[in-house]
């Protein structure tokens, strides 16, 4: 009876969930963007000032509940050394935002390189 009415709940309440990377290179602005995401979907949280944001190293997890889904957003580094552990991720992963930091000019290049890697091994 308990396995049946815990289905039952399940079914109602639990929100769909779904995975999805924010990559890009580092200081592209990735946390910044996963930070307002949280402050403008989730009413209850303040949000971390943004003159305090450092440099990911490693992984940063957020979740944004958006009607009956659930979004999980995982903030890869983008340093060069992580770069090469993204496509570990793209398994797991329902979708992909690629930040790009459009005011640094002379690294475009190196973004489109880290961009393309993972894709054509």
């Amino acid at each position: 009876m308990f396995t049946l009415l815990s289905g039952l709940y399940k079914y109602i309440f639990q929100k769909d969930e779904y995975c999805i990377l924010i990559l890009g290179l580092d200081n592209a602005g990735k946390t910044t963007f996963l930070e307002q995401s949280k402050t403008r979907f989730n009413k209850n949280y303040k949000g971390m000032s943004l003159s305090k944001i450092t440099t990911t190293v490693g992984l940063n997890i957020g979740t944004v509940d958006v009607g009956k889904a659930r979004l999980m957003f995982w903030d890869l580094g983008g340093q060069e050394e992580l770069q090469s552990l993204w496509d570990k991720y793209y398994a797991e992963c329902h979708g992909v935002i690629y930040v790009i930091d459009s005011t640094d000019e002379e690294r475009l290049a190196e973004s489109k390189q880290a961009f393309d890697e993972p894709l054509h091994p």
